[in-house]
């Protein structure tokens, strides 16, 4: 078994450099640039060219949706979700990098910084592993530690570590052990040759009772108790100390949820049942039960814990520091234990509370990002009138009636369930509208009385179904229909339209095109998961704009009728270039090349470049700017539609035509930049 060489301060910090071997080590010796792609690509088992690729055109400015269709050639093939997943490391890295710089800093003002320590600090890639080695140097509040080393005692703690690691024959200790103790203490002290306390003159051992001119009622006990209190921080600061406890951890951790006792019988404790006395091993809660306890947690329902096998633990820990036996070996055992009651499973168990949390969120807002993607790419109804119904008791049933642009032709309510009950009048006003209106589709929220609803419309389609049978019926998702029609983007388009008429809208809308109605709602309003609420609401936010802005530019934009919100989701633009093409169009009509974005206000060639693969012009003097191919590259298609004697309108589309093209002929290094017209 590996053992800790004898104490030491010339050994103390280097026993504290030894990395976990449960996690990732840092590429060491490279600079912190090559580093990052280095670390990137072997984390992420990506090439490392590729790696290099997508940092460069990251901090060029161009965006993933732009990089995983356009640059292709550079990055070798990788697809939108690894190029996420490289940008998202970077990030994290690039965090780290200047946590990094904060940490040199601190310790170089405490003119502690050598070139060994700064070259760990530079070499590390792990914030864990980064704390460890800065929480020896961390400020902290005055600790008993601190006391103790104020008041001379730290080279005695020292000498009763160094002597904890000589393997010793066990002592035959009578009943005057106490004087064999104060004597070993007084042995440790007088050996001891380089105090490291300033108030300890080098090499003169203080007088019983005195440290450095200051007086103290010291006695044997009182010198252990404090030498011991040095000697528990000592071992809480040591990163090989933590990593015995991490391990233990990572193996063998379990979550328990207990209900508090006064709260077993409220009603809203109910929910939170099946975790009244719940146990398993951390490694196997999956997120939803996790995010569940710390849910019931923070309403004050219920108390959850991480414990782990803390004898066997603290057995482990005492083998690192101890050998043999001996009255220093015996001290430095309660040491040990002191240190990891007190000191290091306190910090490692909420180390794991937040990891496990963390990991808890990120699956959790896996699945959110998920649902919200097959929520905007749900396949759109099209360009079809719809009678929209926002169902509801009391307050009556809303209508909207939209044209095939989505635009409000009628609105009004009508009152088919209770409390009310006037079946025939709404029977006969749904009629009405239908015939009215020229109704294609019907869409229904799936909010209250949504089955009530349904089933009312369907009675009516089947018993006018020589005039309606045609009409079809959808249940649409109402999630944040509410929230969109009190918002100042509802209030714009529908300034005379009270909140009813404007939820009603927009459940039509959603039918109609999915994607183009709930970019207007806050991705979180939208309803995605359960517990939305209870994950990290930054990462859940970044997540899900990435989703919107993923969904966006893989469905493609059309420039001249697009929203304000849209616009602000293509690649390469956001509110402000979003709302000068607005103001342009407004301006001076519908865009009739992609070429126009240049007369933008503030849109240069870097926006242009990322936007206008994205943005579509139907009906354009040339075809391809209501394609996805970029402006960048019309001279290669225009090659192609010349080499087989056609026009490029011919070319688009027609496979007998595509299938001749010898691609090899036209297949470049890089694309070249800016070459469009």
């Amino acid at each position: 078994m590996n053992r800790q060489p004898p104490y030491s301060k010339e050994n103390e910090y280097k026993n504290n450099s030894e990395p976990s071997a449960n996690r990732a080590l840092p590429l060491s010796g490279e600079p912190e640039g090559a580093s990052g792609a280095s670390f990137i690509s072997h984390s992420l088992s990506l090439p490392l060219q590729s790696v290099s690729a997508v940092l460069t055109l990251l901090n060029e400015g161009c965006t993933i949706p732009f990089i995983s269709r356009y640059r292709k050639e550079r990055t070798r093939g990788l697809d939108e979700v690894q190029i996420t997943d490289i940008s998202e490391l970077y990030d994290r890295l690039k965090e780290l990098g200047k946590r990094k710089e904060t940490i040199l800093k601190t310790i170089r003002e405490q003119e502690k910084l050598t070139p060994e320590l700064e070259a760990r600090i530079r070499a590390c890639m792990d914030s864990t592993e980064l704390e460890d080695i800065y929480l020896p140097y961390k400020p902290k509040r005055r600790t008993r530690a601190q006391i103790a080393r104020e008041q001379g005692l730290e080279p005695l703690a020292l000498a009763i570590m160094e002597e904890a690691q000589k393997p010793t024959a066990p002592p035959d200790l009578p009943e005057g052990g106490g004087d064999r103790l104060a004597d070993t203490l007084r042995r440790c002290w007088g050996r001891f040759k380089v105090p490291l306390s300033s108030r300890v003159r080098i090499g003169t051992p203080p007088p019983s009772g005195r440290s450095g001119g200051v007086p103290l009622p010291l006695s044997g006990e009182s010198e252990r108790a404090l030498a011991l209190d040095i000697i528990a921080e000592i071992v809480s600061e040591n990163q090989q100390a933590r990593n015995t406890v991490r391990t233990a951890y990572q193996r063998g951790a379990v979550i328990t949820s207990k209900v508090i006792k006064k709260m077993k019988d409220t009603e809203e404790a109910q929910k939170f049942a099946d975790y009244f006395d719940f146990s398993e091993p951390l490694r196997r809660c999956n997120s939803h039960r996790l995010l569940a306890m710390r849910r019931g947690e923070a309403q004050g329902i219920l108390r959850v814990s991480i414990t782990i096998d803390s004898e066997e633990c603290i057995a482990r820990l005492t083998r690192q520091f101890v050998r043999g036996h001996g009255v220093c070996q015996t001290l430095v055992s309660q040491a040990v234990e002191d240190s990891f009651k007190r000191l290091i499973n306190p910090s490692i168990e909420n180390e794991f509370a937040t990891l496990s949390k963390e990991r808890a969120d990120e699956e959790a807002i896996k699945v959110f990002t998920e649902n919200l993607r097959q929520l905007l790419l749900s396949p759109p109804l099209g360009q079809k009138r719809v009678l929209a119904l926002d169902p509801g008791f009391a307050n009556g049933c809303k209508i909207a009636c939209l044209d095939e642009q989505g635009n409000l032709l009628h609105h009004e309510i009508i009152y088919p369930h209770p409390p009310r009950n006037q079946v025939r009048q709404a029977t006969e006003a749904l009629q009405r509208m239908i015939n009215t209106y020229k109704i294609e589709a019907i869409a229904i929220g799936n909010g209250t009385a949504s089955r009530e609803s349904e089933t009312f419309i369907s009675n009516i389609l089947q018993n006018s179904a020589n005039k309606f049978g045609s009409i079809l019926k959808y249940v649409v998702s109402e999630d944040g229909a509410s929230i969109y029609s009190a918002s100042p983007v509802a209030r714009e388009e529908f300034p005379d339209e009270d909140v009813t008429t404007r939820g009603a809208i927009s459940i039509g809308r959603r039918l109609m095109d999915p994607l183009a109605e709930l970019v207007k709602i806050d991705p979180k309003s939208i309803g995605v998961g359960q517990y939305q609420h209870d994950v990290d609401q930054s990462k859940l936010k970044h997540s899900l704009d990435q989703t919107v802005m993923s969904c966006v530019n893989q469905v493609g934009v059309n420039l001249n009728t697009a929203s304000l919100h849209l616009l602000t989701y293509v690649s390469g633009l956001g509110p402000a270039l979003a709302r000068n093409i607005i103001d342009y169009r407004r301006e001076h009509g519908p865009f009739t090349s992609r070429a126009q974005l240049k007369k933008v206000k503030r849109l240069g060639d870097t926006a242009f470049q990322q936007c206008a693969g994205f943005l579509r012009i139907p009906n354009a003097k040339n075809p391809l700017d209501n394609s996805a191919v970029h402006p960048e590259s019309y001279h290669i298609v225009e090659h192609m539609a010349k080499d087989l004697k056609c026009t490029i309108k011919d070319l688009i589309g027609n496979k007998k035509l595509l299938a001749e093209i010898d691609i090899k002929r036209y297949l470049t290094p890089q694309p070249p930049l800016r070459r469009e017209r």
